[in-house]
């Protein structure tokens, strides 16, 4: 059976979450990776069901509380965000506060404190976004821009290995009908694209990647992906200085 590399990572985390389902089931309190995937799994589960991001976000937060998981683990696992696949298209779920309960603060097991600021790179290039989908669409830090939502229109030539501009694990929301200016910064480190939609699962700078990804990209209908007449092209930080 040949499956990609997200389709793995589906079942990997429906693994983890029937095991957190099972020892759920014989009176056992869950730990963090456990909780975390259980809250997952089931936005992902009602994603297929056909429930909209709202009702699917609604049931990830129903299906723990406090008693059923470790002490402090209401404290590491105040947020849980996944890509799910939903009848218009694979979207970001951020699932907040998805135990409740009382929070210990900083003093709780595996607290996050904040560290000395540090000075965000500037954008190397800035496009105008616009979501012509019905719903919001967010994306996050370090995602593929190239391969965000299809009903986002934008230069996807000029967003090929790049990434938002923001810190590390926030995201940025497109509304219904708008046009948002973002910045973006190359992809960093060994620039291999695994997963996110598809259309690279390999190195951003692999001869040819660039012009099949493109190809493939305006194969499955993504906006963007084909020059069109008037386009507002990605804008350089070294062109404009």
């Amino acid at each position: 059976m040949r499956l990609t590399p997200t389709e793995r990572d589906r079942l990997l985390l429906f693994g983890a979450a029937e095991l957190a389902r099972a020892r759920r089931a014989r009176g056992l309190r869950l730990n963090v990776p456990e909780a975390t995937a259980l809250v997952a799994d089931t936005v992902c589960e009602a994603a297929r069901d056909g429930l909209r991001l709202a009702e699917a976000v609604a049931a990830a937060r129903a299906v723990l509380g406090p008693d059923d998981v470790l002490p402090g683990v209401a404290d590491v696992v105040t947020e849980v965000h996944v890509e799910a696949v939903f009848d218009d298209g694979s979207r970001l779920a951020v699932v907040t506060d998805p135990i409740g309960g009382p929070s210990a603060g900083p003093d709780a097991p595996g607290a996050l404190l904040p560290g000395p600021g540090y000075d965000e790179p500037a954008a190397r290039t800035t496009l105008t976004v616009r979501n012509t989908a019905a719903v919001p669409v967010s994306v996050t830090s370090h995602f593929h821009f190239f391969e965000a939502n299809p009903r986002l229109d934008f230069d996807r030539a000029a967003a090929y290995g790049m990434r938002l501009c923001v810190p590390a694990g926030s995201s940025v929301r497109f509304d219904p009908g708008g046009e948002a200016e973002v910045g973006l910064v190359p992809i960093g480190g060994d620039r291999i694209a695994i997963g996110f939609a598809g259309l690279v699962d390999g190195p951003l700078d692999a001869p040819g990647a660039k012009e099949e990804a493109l190809r493939r990209a305006a194969a499955c209908g993504y906006l963007g992906a084909e020059p069109a007449p008037g386009r507002r092209t990605g804008t350089g930080a070294e062109e404009t200085a």
